[in-house]
């Protein structure tokens, strides 16, 4: 299958069935989050991988009690930054230039246009913008597993600082914004699975201006 053909495949698993997605595979999809873009390259979010089912078992009631949450094969908590601080931009732009091997001037400039602007604004205003990062990634995510024909369901049904209790969040700067189980649907159990996609139609949903 080609690309389009594997995402017109993939959709929300409902039930999955416990068995364990390859941890080659699971390398892929995180490193196609990984490549994901965001914004000044910040990429202002981590990734927590859920693999222990007690963890699980507990974010379950916390999270609707959709049965995907215990049994997927691992629990992708995508988790952004609580706001933007002039360590954390440093800490990128550092990279870029140890990666890269020079100082630009421009990027420079632009390392104090951030600086002089994230770390003064209102904290809950840059965790929403550093959440908007992490869903590029997210969305990279459910593309990459669909790739890798994994299945995998987007949640945003659940209790954010419960999670962030139980998983240790807020400790590190962190909130979490979106879960992704991923695993293989179960056929038998999921009321969703032969039911046909349905997507606006292109001309619905895309306007050309010449």
């Amino acid at each position: 299958m080609d690309l389009l053909d594997k995402l017109n495949w993939r959709y929300a698993a409902k039930a999955m069935t416990g068995e364990k997605v390859s941890e080659e595979k699971i390398a892929r999809i995180l490193e196609a989050a990984r490549l994901a873009p965001t914004s000044s390259g910040l990429q202002p979010f981590e990734i927590i991988v859920v693999k222990n089912q007690a963890i699980k078992e507990a974010i379950r009631p916390i999270a609707w009690n959709q049965s995907m949450i215990t049994d997927c094969s691992h629990l992708l908590v995508f988790a952004a930054w609580d706001t933007y601080t002039e360590e954390r931009i440093n800490k990128m732009f550092d990279l870029t230039n140890e990666i890269r091997g020079f100082k630009n001037e421009g990027w420079e400039a632009y390392r104090q246009k951030l600086l002089s602007f994230y770390p003064q604004q209102d904290a809950e205003e840059n965790f929403n913008h550093a959440a908007k990062q992490a869903y590029i990634a997210f969305s990279a995510a459910i593309i990459a597993a669909a790739y890798e024909e994994v299945d995998s369901t987007p949640i945003e049904g659940f209790e954010p600082e419960a999670v962030d209790k139980i998983l240790g969040l807020r400790e590190k700067g962190l909130r979490s914004t979106v879960l992704l189980p991923i695993g293989y649907r179960d056929t038998e159990k999921d009321w969703l699975v032969n039911l046909v996609k349905v997507r606006k139609s292109t001309e619905d949903l895309v306007t050309v201006i010449e």
